[in-house]
């Protein structure tokens, strides 16, 4: 049986997106809006999937 701190996120806010990848919050935007990363509106706020962010830092892009 697996405990609470196994699971991975599945998607970070901006300020946790910016902590996590050492991307400045100016190039984070950037890449939303270039579409080499993804984000989702949820309410007010802007997640960014894991998936996404691991792919573009995976990649190199």
């Amino acid at each position: 049986m697996s405990s609470n701190t196994d699971l991975q996120p599945l998607a970070y806010s901006v300020a946790d997106a910016i902590r996590v990848s050492s991307i400045g919050k100016t190039r984070l935007y950037s890449l939303i809006k270039e579409g080499r990363l993804e984000a989702r509106k949820v309410g007010k706020r802007t997640l960014i999937p894991a998936a996404s962010l691991r792919a573009l830092i995976e990649g190199g892009c």
